[in-house]
């Protein structure tokens, strides 16, 4: 049985009852939203919500405004509703971020088994995905999110992104950075690590203040656990 929150936003209350009574049934807790604008309100201030199911007509906002609301600051997996069936509206949810694409009319017991399989898809990648408030490092496929938007890094700029991570809270010298991230047998100048911290800095965008200076000895990157 699980014990893991899912959001159900539809203006429809029959379609949130039916939805619900078979996630219950599951051990899911439901959380229930009558339109979008009250789905963002509860998703922001909800701690721990693990999914979300969302209807693409509502009134306030509709699913789609939602869903790409929700996809700046989280990853959280996302299933749309709809009644409409074209290619083009699929393709569009995918595009806003969408985990799966439910048509109308539906069985509640094949929404209750894509919820488990997302779910379970979701636990799957849990180790190789490391979360540090608001940063996201998905390992397998070497992305780093910042607030859920992907950063395009380059090779060198993510290793020593890595490294600061897996280093989290001490103080690295310059030279200690330089031997670990370029290997002992560089000779480059001590700049090059100042060069690439800047860099690294500017496309972490608010989320440079992670990387601290350290005076007289480097940098050091810190998040309080």
């Amino acid at each position: 049985m699980s014990t893991k929150k899912v959001l159900i936003a539809d203006d429809e209350l029959r379609m949130r009852k039916l939805v619900g009574d078979f996630l219950k049934k599951e051990g899911y807790i439901i959380i229930e939203a009558e339109n979008g604008r009250v789905a963002l309100d509860i998703f922001n201030r909800e701690d721990g919500i693990d999914l979300v199911i969302l209807d693409v007509m509502m009134p306030e906002y509709d699913g789609w405004t939602v869903c790409r609301e929700i996809r700046k600051t989280s990853n959280v997996p996302i299933i749309m509703l709809t009644a409409r069936s074209e290619e083009f509206d699929e393709l569009f949810g995918f595009e806003m971020g969408a985990d799966e694409y439910v048509t109308k009319p539906f069985s509640p017991k094949i929404l209750v088994a894509r919820v488990n399989a997302l779910l379970r898809r979701v636990e799957s990648r849990k180790d190789k995905i490391k979360y540090f408030d608001g940063l996201e490092i998905d390992y397998d496929a070497h992305i780093v999110y910042v607030e859920g938007n992907p950063i395009d890094l380059s090779p060198k700029e993510y290793e020593l992104l890595i490294y600061m991570v897996e280093n989290n809270g001490k103080a690295l010298e310059r030279e200690q950075i330089l031997n670990k991230v370029w290997g002992y047998d560089y000779f480059g100048e001590l700049r090059t690590v100042d060069t690439h911290i800047n860099r690294l800095r500017i496309k972490l965008g608010k989320k440079s203040k992670l990387i601290k200076t350290v005076r007289g000895v480097g940098y050091r990157f810190e998040v309080k656990k």
